[in-house]
């Protein structure tokens, strides 16, 4: 299948919604909570993402349609949540969420979308960026290195649920 990328609009969110919720529902089981992902609802992502794409640039949200159509993935892009973070090497981007629909993973959807979010942050002249990524979550790491994607040791707990989630930082120089 071919992938097209572009900007995210409005009519996307119930797709990006339903991607979120799938995939997390596929990736992350045995990785979280069960009741968390059990509570996941698309009605509530789609509220939470309705407000990213009011947010101004240079976040910035991508969806990698197929040649039906179909939204397959979707990737976040911006300056970092963490303030701190802002200030390394400087200035500093961060990829805050890439998720593919689980019926569309291993066909370069992901791929797709991670690229056009990595030239979005380079046009947008960021020269550096950082993610986040479950530190158990294998496939999702993988998937960063095989990008250019290096961890760099630093760890956080992520509070979720009733259960504290060890994430692990990437990061990569734009260039």
């Amino acid at each position: 299948m071919r992938w097209q990328t572009r900007r995210a609009v409005p009519d996307d969110v119930p797709e990006i919604a339903a991607i979120n919720v799938a995939a997390w529902r596929s990736a992350y089981a045995g990785l979280i909570p069960d009741a968390v992902l059990d509570g996941m609802s698309e009605r509530d992502r789609a509220a939470a993402w309705l407000r990213v794409l009011a947010e101004p640039d240079p976040a910035a949200v991508f969806v990698a349609t197929g040649d039906d159509g179909r939204v397959g993935a979707y990737c976040a892009v911006g300056a970092p949540s963490e303030a701190g973070e802002a200030r390394e090497p400087s200035p500093t981007g961060e990829l805050f969420s890439i998720y593919a629909a689980p019926w569309s993973w291993g066909t370069g959807a992901g791929h797709a979308v991670h690229e056009r979010a990595w030239e979005h942050l380079r046009a947008t002249g960021f020269r550096h960026a950082v993610l986040w990524v479950f530190a158990a979550n294998a496939s999702a790491r993988r998937f960063y290195e095989s990008h250019g994607w290096r961890c760099d040791e630093v760890v956080q707990l992520l509070r979720i649920g009733d259960e504290d989630i060890a994430e692990i930082r990437y990061s990569r120089p734009i260039g």
